[in-house]
């Protein structure tokens, strides 16, 4: 991996725009965020509403809702983190002990 890749809790934090894509993208399943406003703060613009939402890697599943597994709207950029690291977390969890 790249040294310039910014990482959040051992995994990698990329943008691409309003877009934030958080996690190994040869792993399960990836949580990706969209920021949908942004508001002033001393400042600086920082993210304001941001939707999460946790999608299936699978190149073989075609279908967009059938890539979503969990999807939430959140305030603040640091939630949506938060809320994408316990999910991830939780369910690449479960992917493994299925596939044990």
């Amino acid at each position: 991996m790249a040294k310039d890749v910014l990482m959040y809790k051992g995994k990698p934090l990329v943008r691409s725009g309003n877009t934030i894509y958080y996690g190994y993208m040869d792993q399960p399943l990836v949580a990706i965020m969209q920021i949908a406003s942004t508001k002033e703060f001393q400042g600086q613009e920082v993210a304001d509403k941001v939707y999460v939402q946790l999608f299936k890697t699978d190149p073989a599943i075609t279908k967009l809702k059938d890539k979503i597994v969990k999807k939430a709207e959140r305030i603040g950029l640091y939630s949506a983190l938060e809320l994408s690291t316990i999910w991830l977390e939780r369910e690449l969890e479960k992917e493994l002990k299925s596939s044990n």
